[in-house]
């Protein structure tokens, strides 16, 4: 197939695009790299740059390829930074979003496979987190998903587009080839690795005081190699609407801390916080339905081998993608 895939210089991204071009599909990477790394980016893809709130550099790409389909990753997606500048995230990941279907209708591309969250439900009601549950965002970030989303749908309805949304839990891990540099890095498992590079003091801990089984947050640790392969799944498969995608097995930020001191031999102090807001204290995936009309199955769901697929990359990449 042929594939524009905005934001492949990400983390998520630059596996996705590594995954495809195994499997010999023709890659175009568009992306800003604004937040992202040209040195992630596949060098068996072909990069343009451009950015999706200027349109026509996405008009004119898609009207040149007219590919089989779009995958999309391009988004802002700090979940702080959103509460402090909500508009920052309307106008790129909702803006951005509408300049690239309003693209993608007129070049008459098919299908978008769509990088969503689940950060679009907010608080759960119930666990483990069904597509079937409300969406009810708590922060700017889901909301803009959740909103880009909802314009697919309507297209979907109206003109026959093809969307899906992958719902994601906690990506983490690593390729031999591309593992994850943000800046600032957010999430737990590098942050926790990064005391064992000696990169950092300790590894904040945000509340020990929660309704789990040791009082730290309890999250769904899905590797990056299995939510690259869910949205290559959903390109050959004959599918739309939504799938959540996660192993269904939660790891307290206590237990995945204990993992990272036995892959590392590093004692890996930790520094205890007060709760953040809004940290709900459990969020697990239901993902039978992935499971069962994608055909997706975790190859790596074992938290030891997430955490020692970072910990190679880490260690190969002191400084990240050489900033």
């Amino acid at each position: 197939m042929k594939i524009v895939l905005t934001g492949g210089s990400g983390y998520i991204g630059s596996v996705t695009t590594e995954l495809l071009c195994d499997d010999g599909h023709d890659v175009v990477v568009f992306d800003n790299l604004e937040r992202g790394h040209r040195e992630a980016v596949d060098p068996r893809a072909r990069l343009v740059v451009g950015d999706l709130r200027e349109p026509q550099a996405i008009r004119e790409l898609l009207a040149a390829v007219r590919p089989d389909a779009v995958v999309h990753f391009a988004a802002y997606a700090l979940v702080g930074e959103s509460m402090q500048d909500p508009h920052l995230y309307f106008e790129n990941n909702v803006g951005g979003g509408l300049n690239l279907l309003d693209a993608l209708l007129r070049a008459g591309v098919p299908k978008i496979i769509f990088s969503s969250t689940c950060a679009t439900y907010g608080q759960p009601e119930t666990m483990p987190m069904t597509e079937a549950l409300p969406q009810r965002p708590t922060n700017p970030y889901g909301e803009s998903k959740l909103m880009f989303e909802t314009a697919l749908r309507w297209e979907q309805e109206r003109r026959g587009l093809q969307p899906v949304f992958l719902r994601y839990f906690n990506a983490c891990g690593a390729t031999e080839k591309y593992g994850e540099d943000h800046e600032p890095e957010t999430h737990l498992i590098p942050n926790v690795l990064k005391v064992a590079l000696g990169q950092a003091p300790a590894v904040p801990v945000f509340g020990d005081d929660y309704p789990t089984p040791d009082g730290t947050c309890v999250r769904d640790y899905i590797h990056i190699a299995d939510l690259a392969r869910a949205h290559i799944l959903a390109l050959e498969k004959d599918v739309a609407g939504p799938f959540n995608l996660g192993t269904g097995t939660g790891f307290s930020v206590q237990q995945v801390v204990e993992t990272c001191r036995e892959v590392t031999g590093h004692p890996i102090p930790v520094a205890l916080s007060p709760r953040r807001p809004g940290d709900p204290a459990c969020l697990v995936a239901g993902a039978e339905k992935a499971k069962s009309i994608l055909s997706w199955n975790p190859r790596y769901p074992d938290l030891r081998t997430i955490v020692q697929h970072a910990w190679n990359w880490h260690r190969a990449h002191l400084r990240g993608y050489g900033k």
